[in-house]
């Protein structure tokens, strides 16, 4: 009973400190005065945030993982469902000029359900061996700060005030609390399903990033900033690649 409180323990604690990262990213834009200025490069970096987590952990997790025939349909579908989503909201929203955009609410979902599968791991890990644990929060936490940081700044970039996004961004942040704890108790449940979710949410991240934020990049560019958006974008690759490939478990 000991051990099975102690690991049941842990894995709260691992995945609670996973989503408080989301609060870290955001305080700190947030105490910055200029955050309003910067926030359009900041959606470039957001976007090569986006794809590089798309390209070089979702999809290898989940094709790894995969059991089931045809698993690109998964990814086909997160893009069809929330491109219909989008249109929804666009049409609802259509006399109203001011508005968040859609893609702040795409990437709360998104984001929810990277969270949650992200407990999914921290859980499997602990199960696994204790030390293995500490070393996937390592990881996780580490690529979830330029992640947490770049949907904050999509949200401020889409019309939502800073402390609302904050709130929004946390909240989001903690299904990988729920996701660590439903893994605890039924992992074993989750297993079929796993590759198939990370695939939904690798076409949810590419299609925000190609239908929301790349157009962006170009209007600024368009407006004669220039590479102020451009560089941004490539650092976002650079960075998150370098950090998913360096430290994952």
């Amino acid at each position: 009973m000991y051990i099975f409180m102690n690991v049941l323990s842990s894995i709260i604690i691992a995945s609670l400190a996973v989503s408080l990262i989301s609060l870290i990213g955001a305080v700190l834009l947030i105490w910055n005065k200029s955050v309003d200025k910067f926030s359009s490069r900041l959606v470039g970096f957001a976007a090569g945030v986006m794809l590089t987590t798309a390209f070089i952990d979702l999809l290898p997790e989940a094709l790894e993982n995969n059991k089931t025939a045809n698993i690109y349909l998964y990814g086909l579908l997160g893009i069809v469902v929330f491109f219909l989503i989008e249109t929804l909201v666009v049409w609802l929203h259509h006399h109203d000029e001011i508005y968040p955009k859609p893609s702040s609410y795409l990437i709360l979902f998104g984001d929810g359900l990277h969270n949650f599968f992200d407990g999914l791991t921290i859980a499997a890990a602990f199960l696994t061996n204790p030390g293995l644990g500490l070393v996937t929060t390592l990881a996780i936490s580490a690529h979830e700060i330029p992640h947490e940081i770049a949907d904050f700044s999509i949200l401020i970039h889409a019309g939502i005030k800073k402390t609302r996004a904050l709130f929004y961004n946390f909240i989001s942040a903690l299904t990988a609390v729920f996701g660590a704890v439903l893994g605890f108790f039924f992992l074993n449940k989750f297993d079929k399903i796993i590759p198939s979710a990370l695939m939904f949410s690798a076409g949810i991240f590419i299609y925000i990033a190609c239908s929301d934020l790349i157009p962006d990049i170009h209007r600024d560019f368009k407006k004669q900033r220039k590479w102020s958006t451009t560089i941004p974008f490539i650092l976002g690759v650079v960075f998150t690649y370098f950090l998913i490939t360096l430290l994952e478990p």
